[in-house]
Order: C-alpha cells, then sequence, then structure tokens
C-alpha cells in the first residue's frame, strides 16, 4: 500500500475526479444490486404466491424518496401490484421485466462511465510518472550512466511503467470500486437476512486467506521477473549497437547461445511467477462455490425448519445477490495477485527515484555571469567510487585566451582531468577554481553555459542535420549556416539529399566519420562558448578527414580558453601549454620547443616516435 501511495504522488488530477468516481460507483452499485432486489417481488408473481396469501402487505401509496432498500422495494411493489390489478399477471412479469433491463442499463451506464474516469486517472498518473521518471534519469550525475547498466534503466522506462499501468486499474478497481461494491450488496444482504449474513461473513475469510497465502510470495517472483528482463534489455542494446564487431568475427553463435541462456532465465521467472498468479483465480472460484453451498445448506434449513424469517423466493433472492458478491471478491483476489508484478516495478523505479545525484548545486550557488579570468586546479585528486586515485595532486592554471594541451598515456588520467571541468564529476581532493571560484560554488547551469565541447565519440541523434547543430540553443538559419561554414561542414550538407534537413540516422551513422565530428563541431560554435573542451576529437580520423576537423578546430579555438588532450603531437604543438601526465601525475610541462629540448624526456620521446 505504501509503494502506491507513493506512485500517486504523480497523479495531480485525482482530487479532481474522486467525487464524480465515487458517485458514479455508487449509483452503478445501488443499480446492479436493484436487479437482485427485484427478484423476489418477480418470483412471487411467477409462483402466484400473490394469490396463494403470502403475499407481502401491499403498498397503497408511493414512498417518500431515501437512499434505502425499502425506498426502492415499496417503490416497486406500489406499481408491480397496480400492474396486477389491471393487467394481471402477464403484464405484471411484463413490467417487472421493463424495469429490470432498465436497471441493469442504468447500471452499465454509470460503471462505463466511471470506468473512463478511472482510465483517465490512470493514464494521467502513467504519464506523469514517466515524465518523473526520465527527468530524474537525465539530472543524474555522469558517474551514475557509468556503474548501471543503460538497459536497466530502459527498462524502468519501458517494461517497470507498462507493468504499473497494468496495476493501477487493478488497483484502483479493487481498494475503492470492489470494496464499495462489495459494501452495498452486503447492506442489502443484511435486510434480507441478518442471521444468514452473519453467517456468510464467517465463513468469507476462509477464502481470502488463502488467497492471501498464494499472493505472499508474488511480488519476489515478480521483482526476479523484472530483474531478469531488464538483463536482457540491456544485452539486446549492447548487441545492436555492436554489430560491426559481431559481424566481423563471426560471433553471432556466442551472442546467439549467451542470449538463449539469458532468455531461457527469463522464461523460468515468468513460469514460476505465472504458476502462482494463476492459482488465484481456481483456489478464489472452488473456495466461493463452497461458501455458496455452505449458505444454500444453512439458508436452506431455515426456510425448511421456517426459522429465518423469509420465504423461499426472498431465499432464492438472497442467493442470486449473494452470488454477485463473489464476482467483487474475485476481482479483488484477482487484483492483489496481478498488483504484485506491479508493485514490484513501483519499488524499482522508487529505488531510482529516491537515488540522490552526487553532482548538485549548493543552496546559494552563484549564476555565474561571465568568464573573465581562468580556470586553475589547486592540487586536485580525484578516484572513482574510492578506489585507487586516478589523478594525484595535480596543479596548473590555463589563463583565459590560452590553450593547454594534455598528453600522455592512455588511461593516465587525462579524459577524467577533462571531465572535471564541467563538474561531471567533484574531485575528492583540492579544488578547480573558475575565475578564482570554487566550481562547487557555481550553478551548473550557468557553468556549462560557459562551455562547449568535442569528443572523440561524435555525440549526435536521429534527427535532422539543423536540429544536431541547434541542439540545446536558439539560432536564426543564417546563424547555422554561418556555424556549418565555420565548421567546414556547409558544403557536404548542401550536397546531402534534402540539405539541413536531411536526417543523419541513429548517431549518425548515414554520415562519415569526419562529418559527424564537423557538425559536432558546428554545434560547438553555435553555442559560442568562452571555454572550449576537445577530447581526443580528430584521433578517429582519416588524413583527409583531420584536416577539415583541424581547420574547423583551428576557425572555432579562436579567442577562447581551450583544453585540448591529444595523442597526435601535431594538432598541438601551437598550445600555450603543454602537459605532460602520466599514471595521473604531472610529469612534464610547458611549449612544445621548451619540452623537446628535455634529455630522455617523455614528450620528447613520444615526439621522436610519432615523427
Amino acid at each position: 500500500m505504501k509503494t502506491y501511495l507513493s506512485i500517486l504522488q504523480y497523479t495531480t488530477s485525482l482530487k479532481k475526479y474522486i467525487a464524480p468516481y465515487f458517485i458514479l460507483s455508487l449509483l452503478a452499485s445501488i443499480f446492479g444490486v436493484l436487479n437482485f432486489a427485484l427478484l423476489s417481488p418477480l418470483l412471487k408473481v411467477l409462483f402466484n404466491q400473490v394469490e396463494s396469501g403470502e403475499a407481502e402487505k401491499r403498498v397503497t401509496q408511493l414512498p417518500d424518496f431515501s437512499l434505502s432498500k425499502e425506498f426502492f422495494s415499496d417503490t416497486f411493489n406500489y406499481y408491480l401490484y397496480n400492474m396486477l390489478d389491471v393487467y394481471g399477471r402477464m403484464g405484471a412479469l411484463q413490467f417487472a421485466c421493463a424495469i429490470i433491463v432498465v436497471s441493469v442499463f442504468l447500471s452499465n451506464v454509470f460503471r462505463y462511465l466511471s470506468q473512463r474516469i478511472l482510465k483517465t486517472v490512470e493514464s494521467e498518473t502513467i504519464a506523469s510518472l514517466r515524465h518523473a521518471v526520465f527527468q530524474k534519469t537525465v539530472s543524474l550525475h555522469l558517474g551514475f550512466f557509468n556503474n548501471e547498466r543503460k538497459g536497466n534503466l530502459m527498462s524502468h522506462l519501458t517494461t517497470d511503467i507498462q507493468e504499473i499501468e497494468n496495476s493501477i486499474a487493478r488497483a484502483f478497481t479493487a481498494s475503492l470500486k470492489e470494496v464499495f461494491a462489495l459494501v452495498v450488496y452486503f447492506v442489502f444482504l443484511f435486510t434480507l437476512s441478518a442471521k444468514l449474513t452473519f453467517f456468510s461473513i464467517l465463513i468469507l475469510p476462509i477464502s481470502g486467506g488463502a488467497i492471501a497465502g498464494i499472493t505472499r510470495r508474488l511480488r519476489k517472483k515478480a521483482l526476479e521477473v523484472q530483474e531478469n528482463l531488464s538483463t536482457i534489455i540491456s544485452t539486446i542494446d549492447e548487441v545492436l549497437g555492436g554489430m560491426r564487431v559481431v559481424k566481423a568475427f563471426n560471433a553471432e553463435g556466442t551472442i546467439i547461445k549467451q542470449f538463449d541462456t539469458l532468455n531461457t532465465k527469463y522464461k523460468q521467472s515468468v513460469q514460476r511467477m505465472v504458476y502462482r498468479q494463476e492459482m488465484t483465480s481456481p483456489t478464489s472460484e472452488t473456495l466461493g462455490v463452497m461458501v455458496i453451498a455452505g449458505i444454500l445448506l444453512y439458508g436452506g434449513s431455515l426456510v425448511i425448519n421456517k426459522e429465518g424469517g423469509f420465504t423461499a423466493s426472498e431465499f432464492i433472492s438472497y442467493l442470486a445477490l449473494f452470488s454477485q458478491v463473489q464476482r467483487p471478491a474475485k476481482v479483488i483476489a484477482d487484483a492483489f495477485s496481478g498488483v504484485q508484478r506491479g508493485v514490484a516495478s513501483a519499488e524499482r523505479i522508487i529505488a531510482l527515484m529516491e537515488t540522490e545525484s552526487a553532482i548538485q548545486d549548493q543552496p546559494n550557488a552563484i549564476n555565474l555571469p561571465s568568464f573573465d579570468k581562468g580556470i586553475e586546479f589547486k592540487n586536485v585528486s580525484f578516484s572513482y567510487n574510492g578506489e585507487k586515485d586516478v589523478l594525484k595532486n595535480i596543479s596548473f592554471t590555463i589563463p583565459k585566451g590560452q590553450t593547454v594541451a594534455l598528453v600522455g598515456e592512455s588511461g593516465g588520467g587525462k579524459s577524467t582531468l577533462a571531465d572535471l571541468v564541467p563538474r561531471f564529476y567533484d574531485p575528492t581532493g583540492g579544488e578547480i577554481l573558475l575565475d578564482g571560484i570554487d566550481l562547487k560554488a557555481i550553478s551548473a547551469e550557468s557553468l556549462h553555459r560557459q562551455m562547449g565541447i568535442v569528443t572523440q565519440e561524435s555525440i549526435l541523434f536521429n534527427d535532422t542535420i539543423e536540429n544536431n547543430i541547434v541542439f540545446g540553443a536558439n539560432a536564426t538559419e543564417a546563424q547555422i549556416i554561418e556555424a556549418a561554414k565555420i565548421a567546414n561542414a556547409h558544403q557536404f550538407i548542401s550536397q546531402s539529399p534534402e540539405g539541413y534537413q536531411t536526417v543523419i540516422g541513429d548517431r549518425g551513422s548515414r554520415l562519415s566519420g569526419g562529418q559527424r565530428q564537423r557538425l559536432s563541431i558546428a554545434r560547438a560554435v553555435l553555442k559560442n562558448p568562452p571555454i572550449l573542451i576537445l577530447d581526443e576529437a580528430t584521433s578517429a580520423l582519416d588524413t583527409e578527414s583531420e584536416k577539415l576537423v583541424q581547420e574547423a578546430l583551428t576557425n572555432l579555438m579562436k579567442n577562447r580558453t581551450t583544453l585540448v588532450i591529444a595523442h597526435r603531437l601535431s594538432t598541438i604543438q601551437n598550445a600555450d601549454k603543454i602537459i605532460v601526465i602520466s599514471k595521473g601525475q604531472i610529469v612534464e610541462e610547458g611549449t612544445h620547443e621548451e619540452l623537446v629540448q628535455i634529455p630522455n624526456g617523455y614528450y620528447a620521446k613520444l615526439s621522436s616516435l610519432q615523427s
């Protein structure tokens, strides 16, 4: 229950709908009960008990309106006996049948309208929840995504949300509509026979206890199912993203075998859950028949011995009405069984929603208006999840307008160092200052406004060229074209089938590596940031593409403060300062000319190897 109350906080319109839903459900239940409350006088007419002296006292005038069984019963009797006097038994039978048809029609109309409200609440809840989960996921720090499988996050937004959607209606129906219907049914049953109804209430918990025993372990089984499904989605995502490697290494058989193992595990967990879930319906139905049989035996003895205070026709009406109690009881039992899968998914989502981002703005974070002086690293150290330090006591300065390049072996900490500048991570030791202000004291939004990033892997989206360049910004057509020209991208864009409106495919798959990189640069140009971070921006390109991209980068770097990570030293020879990093520490720094003069120096050896 606590889990669903947490989910209901995303239903902003629930208060608006609760009153009409309550009223419509009340009317549907009342007219549904009337169908059976009117059965007793109808049976009296059919069995001619009116003429045999067993008719109940006739009503000679219409009663005053009230929400009670007596009002509806007396009103029906008044018209029924009038019809009996005027038109005879056949006319009274026709009248009774017409009233029952109208009652059934109104009951179903109100039930339909209440279901519309229920589905509206359900759809709005799911839409709000999906928005909240996506917003929460996007807002989490970058380190979270390094530790979490993408397929698991996709599962939260798809299958987990779907399971909650399927179970919310069941939960609402079980907790509101069907419980309410049960109350109405029992109120009318008590008016027919309090003694028999007390007997039925005593034996009903037997059925409820059996169902509770079955459903108790369903949540654990459902959680296992969702976790196995998340693993399958992760595997599919990885395989589709790495299909080139799969084909190149003839690894289809290995991948299929791995998938079959996961699929079999998922199938077995689903079977264990479904076998237990499917036990609830036949169990509740069997126990329901046993309850009916018990009531038939006990109530029949009361009628035969004339101890119940009601006639055989009234007892038949009681049985018919009590049989309807089984329907909401069965629905509630099935709902609590089916809801367990949704509860398991809800718990997974709530765990995500309660995850705190490691990178958060301070309450009094500064909104940085501009970048004026420079960036300073002061004794910066960093480690992932408290493990061995990736960076150790790094200190250097990037004055405004200058270019600082980072070089060194792979895994030395260069990219990690660059990720600290836009505050994708916070240093575990020391501090990074922007214009003398600690990055932690600056709001993330205003910090990111000052920066543009171009990475080795061009991050593009399955959208038009124009939308990929404009991404996250507002710009005119002329500004977009100008940015593309600066990035040496305008020519190939103009030659594309639909120009700037050409869709580039998943991750820009319809473009070459150099074209994708130039689009990334055009995006950075359009943003026009004062600080640039270039992380291996040309390392994956051929010579011709590298030349075009390098020209674009040179245009982009003009009058900007730039931090460059490069393996190809030819691209950074004109940097104002080159910092050599090895095993998380600065081992050399200076200009290209200064570093190549150091005997047996790291940079000199690297330069010699590349030349």
